[in-house]
């Protein structure tokens, strides 16, 4: 296959970096390279300023397959470019991409006229910002054991549940949750995806989840009977299955690329670390080295192959192999990272300080983080049931009662 880009793409990559670096200025300039996993709780309030720089810009919604929101559209591979771009200019995290990667392709697939042209806008310009509300304590990998209850009110419905592991929630102002709309119904059956404002006061609460590497990216959050508009159903009230792991599907492809170039840089900060400390002279060293290095050109390969469809027509297990390759790599990667340091790398700050007594540096933290990559967004095991079932067509495995 041909992986390079046409004179239009390059184009399209000098607009992006031209404007990258124009914009990257003043107050901006200080969220360069904060937000992305492992910080999501940085600068904040400098990255929801960010958001709104680039909605002036017409950046959010380039993949969208429709630009009546203000957002500009891009082919697939400009797409890709504006990724790479993005992630090589060590632009800051981006707090709104589950509006706009998540939530808005799947109005766009599965929502009304009506939702599209209430919340696209807001997601575009980069004013409102969404969490998901997915996983349970109950039901993390595994969806279909959703407890968090949605019952009618005239018009509307009260949501009433717990959802855990949510990205955002602190900063968010909307999030999609999926719930039971139908009593006493269990599994796939009778759930529904419905849109629910955060600011609801004693009825909307979220705990910060603190992490081993003493931050709080994800939270808790609690529904006492908080309110969902009756219109601010997806899809329909039953359908809340269909439309969920049709979400699932546009968590993939683009994203991943980017990803990749973050990885990269962690790479080659290990590999310089390496190189000055003189690990780099033990041949298992550099064996490993170039093992992450071939396998990161792997997985950028396959995320190329695998880009095309969306939804429903993305390539079976698709993005359960993704998960797989780069959550498993990226967790190796954290781990060598610590061997190449040697001792240091258990060493904390060298004077504790009452007003962050839990100091990491960057090493210390890729590798207490990356533990979580082959849990958080379906576990591995998770992936490789997909594979297995929905693929190669194997038996379901054996569950018991719910």
């Amino acid at each position: 296959m041909d992986f390079g880009f046409g004179a239009e793409d390059e184009a399209f990559r000098a607009e992006a970096r031209g404007w990258l670096a124009e914009h990257l200025t003043d107050g901006h300039a200080r969220a360069r390279g904060r937000g992305g996993p492992g910080s999501e709780h940085e600068g904040a309030a400098e990255r929801r300023a960010w958001e709104r720089e680039l909605g002036r810009g017409g950046w959010i919604g380039l993949g969208w397959d429709s630009d009546a929101y203000g957002n500009r559209r891009a082919t697939l591979s400009q797409q890709v470019v504006w990724a790479e771009e993005y992630a090589r200019a060590r632009a800051p995290g981006r707090c709104g991409h589950i509006g706009e990667n998540l939530l808005a392709p799947t109005l766009l697939a599965y929502g009304s006229q009506e939702q599209r042209d209430e919340f696209l806008p807001p997601i575009a310009r980069g004013e409102a910002l969404w969490c998901q509300g997915y996983s349970e304590p109950g039901a993390g990998s595994d969806l279909a054991g959703v407890r968090t209850r949605a019952v009618r009110e005239g018009a509307d419905f009260l949501v009433t549940g717990q959802k855990v592991w949510t990205s955002l929630a602190r900063e968010a102002d909307w999030c999609f949750v999926l719930a039971r709309t139908e009593e006493g119904s269990r599994g796939h059956r009778g759930l529904s995806l419905l849109l629910v404002p955060m600011d609801q006061p004693g009825r909307v609460e979220v705990r910060p989840i603190r992490q081993m590497t003493g931050t709080s990216e994800f939270n808790e959050v609690f529904f006492d009977g908080a309110r969902a508009r009756g219109a601010h159903v997806v899809g329909g009230v039953g359908e809340g299955w269909r439309v969920a792991m049709g979400l699932l599907g546009f968590e993939r492809g683009v994203s991943t690329l980017a990803q990749q170039i973050g990885f990269a840089r962690e790479l080659a900060d290990v590999v310089r670390e390496a190189v000055d400390s003189g690990a780099v002279r033990d041949a298992v060293v550099r064996e490993r080295l170039v093992r992450q290095w071939a396998e990161l050109r792997v997985m950028r390969w396959n995320a190329l192959r695998t880009l095309g469809g969306s939804g429903a027509e993305v390539l079976p297990g698709a993005p359960s192999v993704a998960k797989l390759l780069w959550g498993r790599w990226h967790q190796r990667l954290g781990e060598l990272a610590l061997e190449v340091r040697g001792a240091a790398g258990a060493v904390g700050p060298s004077e504790w300080r009452a007003e962050a007594p839990y100091d990491l540096d960057p090493v210390q933290r890729l590798a207490l983080f990356t533990r979580a990559d082959t849990i958080y967004g379906g576990s591995d095991e998770v992936q490789r049931n997909i594979i297995a079932e929905r693929v190669l067509g194997l038996p379901r495995e054996a569950r018991g009662p719910r």
